[in-house]
């Protein structure tokens, strides 16, 4: 007899007035964090605690967000923020996909690191001008990738700059570190860390900034040392998106029939099984092929999105420990909102993410929370 599913009690959370906002990140003190866009349709970062909203601002630039799960209980929060300094490259720089349009390019973009109502820029490599911070540790080490001073012919679209994985230690005064690549390869980006220091993230080539071969590695940095995890087949989309206390990491993979992306393949990695896909939703019309995970727990449940091949059906989903998924809108009681992408999990098992709202189509923030933890 399997047992019954939980069930979710889902609230939409407070917009800074535009029609898109999402949560990415929800750490144990049910701190969700992400992006929220204004009526002009720029998006600032923005922190949600007991559903009251906190305009994180920027860094004098139009545009702000947290895009990955910010895990720490320390009060800090680390994400991109375009400064007021005009892109002396023409880059677009990874950020562009996470603003909205038309301010999203133009603008140098900084990794930020926010702490009691204060934002300030972290370093780049020398020479470089962009970076992009993604989590945070309760160490006080935040991770990301930063651009150097080498002008690499292997960048793609308008990158023109090589960037490494980097990890800061807080400060202030904040300081870059360095992380090694998989040998022969020359750029990087780091996605996640815990509170054992360990570090998942990406290596591979210049490229797209951080698509495509930019992520042929899906590596696991321990120590200082860096390890490859695997893939599903492909050399490219290799991903992890998030780390547990454990050293469990979740992720995308590359098909090796598709180098542009799309379908992907969630995965989870472990020490003692390495890495296996995470399985689509199963019976939809169109048919589910692309799956995505963005969090996990230290109970190994796993919240992501599972799609057709055209990104038309996409749903919010969760896998526990990597059993076939559940699709959340299947859990989520009387709400009206659909949930259409979950982006992290705490280990009370609360989910945040992007829902839409069916009376007027605006993105918005939820929160989700198990109404019984058996």
């Amino acid at each position: 007899q399997a047992k019954p599913k939980t069930q979710y009690n889902v609230s939409t959370l407070p917009s800074l007035g535009g029609t898109s906002s999402g949560g990415n990140s929800i750490n144990d003190l049910s701190w969700v964090a992400g992006y929220s866009r204004l009526p002009d349709r720029n998006r600032h970062a923005t922190l949600w605690r007991n559903s009251a909203l906190t305009d994180l601002g920027t860094l004098g630039g139009p545009n702000s967000s947290v895009t990955w799960n910010v895990k720490n209980t320390a009060g800090i929060i680390v994400g991109i923020s375009q400064t007021a300094d005009p892109q002396l490259l023409g880059e677009s720089w990874s950020s562009a996909a996470f603003y909205s349009t038309p301010n999203n390019v133009g603008y140098i973009n900084l990794g930020f690191v926010w702490k009691q109502g204060q934002m300030r820029g972290l370093p780049n490599f020398a020479g470089g001008n962009n970076g992009f911070a993604t989590g945070a540790n309760n160490l006080g080490q935040a991770v990301g990738w930063a651009e150097n001073g080498v002008h690499d012919p292997t960048c793609c679209c308008t990158q023109v700059l090589q960037f490494r994985p980097a990890m800061w230690t807080l400060g202030p005064p904040d300081q870059i570190h360095d992380l090694p690549l998989i040998p022969g390869d020359t750029s990087g980006a780091a996605t996640a860390i815990n509170d054992n220091g360990q570090i998942v993230g990406i290596s591979g080539i210049c490229d797209q900034a951080v698509g495509r071969h930019t992520a042929k590695h899906a590596v696991l940095w321990e120590n200082g040392k860096v390890t490859n995890i695997g893939n599903l087949g492909a050399q490219w989309w290799n991903t992890p998106t998030a780390i547990n206390q454990h050293g469990d990491v979740v992720g995308f993979a590359g098909d090796p029939a598709f180098v542009e992306g799309n379908p992907l393949h969630a995965f989870m990695w472990t020490r003692e099984d390495g890495i296996r896909p995470l399985k689509p939703l199963k019976g939809r019309t169109p048919q589910h092929v692309d799956s995505e995970a963005y969090g996990i727990n230290e109970r190994r449940q796993i919240v992501g999105v599972s799609c057709d091949a055209d990104q038309v059906d996409c749903r919010a989903v969760i896998w526990d420990n990597g059993a076939n998924p559940t699709d959340l809108n299947d859990l989520k009681g009387d709400s009206s909102a659909f949930l259409a992408l979950a982006k992290d999990i705490n280990d009370k098992g609360e989910i945040t993410g992007r829902a839409v709202d069916p009376s007027t189509g605006a993105l918005i923030a939820y929160l989700a929370v198990p109404v019984d933890n058996n």
